[in-house]
C-alpha cells in the first residue's frame, strides 16, 4: 500500500489545471470569492443555462476551489446550497495558462465604460535577473494583499497583469 501523506498526485495536478482551463470556471471562482452564490444565481450573474452552471460548479467542488456551505431555504421553500471560492486556485500552478487568463479578463470587462478600468503599460528593457526580480517582487505584493482578510466596507476589484516580450521592437 503507498501512502501520500497528502501530496497531490499527478492525476490530482492534472485535475486541478483542466478545472482552472475555463474562463466560465475562472469567473465563477471570482463570484463566490467574497460571496456565497448559489447555482442559479451563479447561472444568472454568467447568463449561462443552470444545468452547465452546475457542471461547472461540479467540477470545481471536485477539484477543491470551491466548498458547499450549509443548505438554505430559498425564496419558494425549496432548498439551495451557496458556494463559496476556497482560494486553492490563487496558488495552483496552471501550465499555458496565459490564454484563460487574458480571455477571462476580456469577458470580465466586457460593457465596463473604460473610465471603470484602471491601466498601467510600460516598456522596460530588462535583463533575466531584474526581470526576475521584478516579477518576483510584483508577485509578492499580489501575494500580500491576496492574503489579507477582505475589507468589509469594500468593492470586490480584479487585477489582471500581463508581462510579455515586446516583439514590435525587433
Amino acid at each position: 500500500m503507498t501512502y501520500n501523506f497528502g501530496m497531490p498526485t499527478d492525476e490530482d495536478l492534472l485535475a486541478k489545471g483542466r478545472a482552472l482551463s475555463s474562463p466560465v470556471r475562472l469567473r465563477i471562482l471570482r463570484l463566490c470569492l467574497h460571496q456565497s452564490r448559489t447555482n442559479k444565481e451563479i447561472a444568472e450573474k454568467l447568463e449561462l443555462n443552470p444545468a452547465t452552471a452546475l457542471h461547472h460548479v461540479r467540477t470545481l467542488l471536485g477539484t477543491g476551489f470551491l466548498e458547499a456551505e450549509e443548505q438554505r431555504k430559498g425564496n419558494r421553500g425549496a432548498k439551495e446550497v451557496p458556494y463559496r471560492a476556497t482560494g486553492l486556485s490563487w496558488g495552483t500552478p496552471v501550465e499555458n495558462v496565459a490564454p484563460v487568463l487574458v480571455e477571462t479578463f476580456l469577458q470580465e470587462i466586457d460593457g465596463l465604460a473604460p473610465s471603470e478600468i484602471e491601466v498601467a503599460r510600460l516598456g522596460l528593457k530588462l535583463n533575466d535577473g531584474h526581470r526576475r526580480e521584478m516579477m518576483d517582487r510584483i508577485q509578492a505584493l499580489l501575494q500580500e494583499y491576496a492574503q489579507m482578510p477582505a475589507d468589509a466596507d469594500g468593492i470586490p476589484t480584479s487585477i489582471m497583469l500581463a508581462h510579455h516580450r515586446d516583439r514590435s521592437t525587433e
